[in-house]
């Protein structure tokens, strides 16, 4: 199992690679180049949000590699398992609260530009986090049933 944790580990670090350049280098750049074309008033707020959702991004990244490293250490079923999907749940959740109150901007700029990709796009990223908020959800569920049957079981015993 060790060799499996390891390499989901790998994969959870080279996720959050690409998702920290974009913040570092091409967010600024991105926000050079549409200066050109969109006010400022449309521009900020779209960046600002971004940037705060890179911040939960981060953070259920942080929790899936504690939950892989519960994994490691044979303690899958516990509270701090459940608590880790909890907070991946809360952390998607918010991503896509964020995107979805910048969908108005997304949908301004898209009008101003005739690009229907941006609001494809928008809705693209509002909607990933809600299918992995689901999936937490349910995972987390599940491994409170388990958690539940195997206290269960420790006090039949």
């Amino acid at each position: 199992m060790k060799r499996e944790t390891l390499f989901l580990k790998v994969v959870v670090f080279i996720i959050g690679i690409p998702i920290l350049a974009l913040c570092i280098f091409g967010l600024p750049w991105i926000a050079k180049e549409a200066a050109d074309h969109y006010p400022a008033y449309w521009l900020y707020p779209v960046l600002i949000g971004m940037y705060v959702a890179a911040i939960p991004f981060f953070a259920a990244l942080h929790q899936a590699f504690k939950l892989l490293g519960y994994i490691d250490k044979n303690i899958a079923f516990s509270k701090l398992s459940v608590k880790a999907l909890k907070t991946i749940k809360y952390c998607a959740i918010t991503i896509s609260t964020l995107y979805a109150l910048g969908m108005p901007l997304f949908y301004l700029m898209g009008e101003k530009d005739d690009a229907p990709g941006i609001i494809l796009l928008g809705l693209v990223i509002t909607f990933a986090p809600i299918v992995i908020a689901a999936f937490a959800a349910v995972l987390e569920k599940l491994l409170q049933d388990a958690i539940e049957i195997k206290s269960e079981n420790d006090l039949t015993i």
